[in-house]
């Protein structure tokens, strides 16, 4: 199993800007009212609805198969997509499913169950005339554990699921094990169910697992909601509640921008820095921390080490460094007025490392800068309970950007498409080489991003084969207006 890393804090030198005169002007930059505007307005109506719902959605059949079981690694949200996964395998096995096990992380640590975080009974209620599911397994069958099969082999569990495997395969490889034993627990289980050549109604079930079944926990909701009211209405900071309304502006000039907020989801953890092979600017001891890292995790296998930097670069494929992700959004238009939340684990190098999106962004905050320690008390610690806070945080947000692609860059992306809501993905081919250079002048950046990013905003994308539909729901769940 994998063990977490520990680091020596000094192991890098912080690390100086690296765009300075791209920096200089960004923090001096007036926004356009124009692109104020612009930037801030709702997505209009694409031409695009939900539609998961079918009137002739076929009753339960009175006998299920059997049970299922399925044990999810990962993070929150590869969880969720495991979740939806078991619905709609359960659908095509006519099985009765039992609520899923969530592995422990062996990175973050996190032992909160399904119950910890989804709310059960509403996820049970509303898939009640689509899935039979069931809390726990009754008396005959509980001998079927995470530690009977952590124990030896067991001829309940499939071990071989292949990634991506079609209906058919389910229905012939483990729809026997359920009608001889009664039960089935198929693990591993991530990315175990394809994304093509399945019929409409189970397509329209994940859909409906992933957008209407998995609700938080109230506990979950009541600290989000006191996030997003705080702000919302900044001058209530500490004060607002989640169950407290927000205060009417009345002020003209504020109204226009009053209570609007972006979500920066900022990707920047040690994993992620070391997985690349980029040089982030932290000198000669934080290369050789990477590359050590890389070696106890990965054993330096990863295939970006044959690269050089600016190849990795040119190719757009480094993760975005706080100041760079900074300096897009001031292209963008956003500015030192703008409410900033900043939604992440751990960033690789601490508050040094953000020190320069914090000058570009004085009004950035984050769940410990918004609540209390006491609010914050039922989380903290958890890495799945705080990431589902940044998951509803980012979903209530008028706009939403992630410095990098990932489980929650695509849970996001989808959900937010699926409710029409503005979310900026940004154009790494782009941006590898506008970093690159080292002469560009600020009007040549900006132009640059402006247009690169002009169709990169939310605009709905079809679902291509292969592609997730968690990640991209139309046209699958999504019917014309």
């Amino acid at each position: 199993m994998r063990q977490p890393y520990n680091y020596n804090h000094q192991e890098w030198n912080a690390p100086k800007p690296r765009h300075l005169s791209l920096l200089e002007v960004a923090l001096h930059w007036k926004t356009p009212i124009k692109q104020q505007f612009d930037l801030w307005s709702p997505l209009p109506n694409q031409g695009w609805k939900p539609c998961i719902d079918s009137a002739d959605t076929p009753s339960l059949p009175e006998r299920s198969q059997g049970y299922i079981q399925v044990f999810l690694d990962g993070g929150l949200n590869q969880q969720r997509m495991g979740i939806c996964d078991a619905v709609a395998v359960a659908k095509i096995l006519n099985a009765t499913l039992v609520i899923p096990h969530l592995e422990v992380n062996p990175v973050w640590q996190d032992s909160s169950s399904f119950t910890n975080i989804f709310d059960v009974d509403h996820f049970i209620n509303v898939l009640q005339d689509e899935v039979s599911i069931v809390k726990e397994l009754p008396r005959e069958y509980s001998w079927s554990s995470r530690e009977y099969y952590a124990t030896g082999i067991r001829a309940t569990r499939i071990k071989t699921a292949p990634i991506h495997a079609s209906a058919d395969w389910y229905l012939e490889n483990v729809l026997p094990v359920m009608r001889s034993y009664g039960i089935a627990a198929i693990s591993p289980f991530s990315h175990r169910l394809a994304f093509d050549k399945l019929p409409v109604e189970i397509q329209h079930l994940r859909c409906k697992v992933n957008f209407e079944a998995l609700a938080f926990v109230p506990r979950i909701r009541l600290i989000g909601e006191t996030l997003v009211n705080r702000l919302r209405d900044p001058s209530g900071k500490l004060q607002a509640s989640g169950t407290e309304v927000l205060r009417e502006r009345t002020d003209d000039t504020e109204k226009e921008r009053a209570g609007k907020f972006v979500v920066l989801h900022l990707r920047f953890d040690k994993d992620m820095a070391a997985h690349s092979a980029c040089d982030f600017g932290g000198g000669k001891a934080e290369k050789l921390a990477l590359a050590k890292y890389r070696q106890v995790l990965w054993q330096g296998r990863v295939l970006n080490s044959q690269f050089t930097d600016h190849e990795l670069r040119n190719q757009g494929r480094c993760p975005l460094t706080p100041e760079e992700i900074g300096l897009l959004l001031t292209a963008l238009g956003f500015n030192n007025n703008t409410h900033l939340y900043l939604a992440s684990h751990k960033v690789y190098g601490g508050e040094a490392r953000i020190s320069t999106l914090r000058t570009m962004f004085p009004l950035m905050e984050d769940k410990k800068s918004l609540a209390s320690a006491n609010e914050l008390a039922e989380v903290e610690g958890k890495a799945s309970l705080m990431a589902a806070v940044d998951y509803y945080v980012s979903l209530k947000s008028d706009i939403f950007i992630s410095a990098s692609p990932g489980n929650m860059h695509n849970a996001l992306l989808g959900h937010r498409a699926y409710l029409n809501l503005k979310t900026i993905r940004p154009n790494m081919l782009l941006l590898g080489p506008l970093f690159l250079n080292k002469t560009i002048e600020w009007s040549e950046f900006q132009h640059a991003v402006i247009n690169g990013h002009k169709n990169r905003q939310g605009q709905t994308r079809l679902r291509k084969e292969k592609q997730s539909i968690y990640t991209y729901p139309a046209p699958d769940c999504m019917c014309r207006a």
